[in-house]
């Protein structure tokens, strides 16, 4: 783990220093309080830092300060290194932000065991963030093909729908059914149709922008925003990802199947005067235009625009 130690006495620091790689640290160190709060601002900063109390620049409680200020994470355990001893500097420190203090000079036992237990509260802390993050993933994606679920793909039409009117550029829609598939469930079981829409997903996010959205709408039904993408271009997208899916056979174990899929494409060139909800509507019923004219095809309808509120004329 690293660990930053901040002190303006080359002495103190090297004995520091020395102390904590032989424990096994990856130490960083900085020689006065304006330096320590450079590393310290890092994206990467350590998070274990012993700090002086009494630096040039800037002094250790300040240096607390900004940190809990900046409340950012993961947490940055401070230790506060200082002569001072009466109970009213302890107090000082901790309410700036310290979480622990040693005094000088250093017990090393008494040092160990307070980074211990500093070690013990970032670690605490990182798998509270991770345990979290898989909270947000579970909360937000699909648990079959990772890719956005129902809720997060309607929350980002929304975003994107109100960026494109504020900025007047266009935004396009496009739903996506894969062709017969209720037929390779019948005829290859549940596991060989999760597998094919797992490929599915993995073809088309190959071939899509990286600021582009593709999300489960239900079952093998996909949608996929594309900001900043007017007609042509839409339908472009649509017959690019129509192509990854059907022009190459999906292995399943030792054998493979031919997958199609139809496309329904809509464009809001002026989003000011559409909803998510016109958009939606307007690309399902292409999708079903495509699935009526054949499958396996991308079909363009555009999208109605919303009617102006008009207000009633005082009597």
């Amino acid at each position: 783990m690293r660990v930053l130690i901040a002190d303006d006495s080359v002495v103190s620091r090297h004995l520091l220093e020395g102390t904590l790689r032989r424990w096994r640290y990856e130490v960083t160190v900085a020689c006065d309080g304006s330096e320590a709060w450079a590393i310290l601002e890092q994206p990467d900063a350590p998070t274990l830092a012993i700090l002086d109390w009494m630096m040039p620049g800037l002094t250790g409680l300040e240096i607390c300060r900004l940190v809990r200020k900046q409340n950012r994470e993961p947490y940055t355990y401070i230790l506060l290194l200082t002569s001072k001893s009466l109970k009213e500097d302890v107090v000082e420190g901790l309410e700036a932000g310290a979480d622990d203090y040693v005094t000088k000079p250093f017990d090393q036992n008494e040092l160990n065991v307070r980074l211990r237990a500093g070690r013990r509260i970032v670690d605490l802390q990182a798998e509270l963030l991770k345990a979290r993050e898989e909270l947000r993933e579970q909360a937000t994606h699909d648990s079959l093909t990772l890719i956005w679920n129902r809720p997060a793909i309607l929350d980002i039409l929304q975003r994107e729908v109100g960026r494109a009117s504020r900025e007047g550029v266009p935004v396009s829609v496009v739903m996506v059914d894969l062709d017969h598939f209720k037929v390779i469930n019948d005829t290859h079981g549940h596991v060989a149709g999760d597998a094919v829409l797992r490929e599915a997903v993995r073809r088309m996010h190959a071939s899509m922008r990286g600021y582009d959205a593709i999300g489960r709408y239900g079952g093998e039904e996909f949608l996929i925003v594309l900001p900043h993408c007017d007609r042509d271009n839409s339908c472009k997208q649509a017959e690019r990802l129509r192509a990854a899916i059907a022009n190459a056979p999906m292995a399943l174990g030792d054998r493979s199947i031919s997958v199609a899929a139809s496309f329904g494409v809509t464009t809001a060139p002026d989003a000011s005067r559409t909803t998510p909800e016109l958009l939606i509507q307007a690309a399902d019923t292409a999708l079903f235009q495509a699935k009526r004219e054949g499958r396996n095809r991308v079909v363009f309808l555009a999208c109605r625009e919303q009617q102006p509120v008009v207000a009633e004329a005082q009597a």
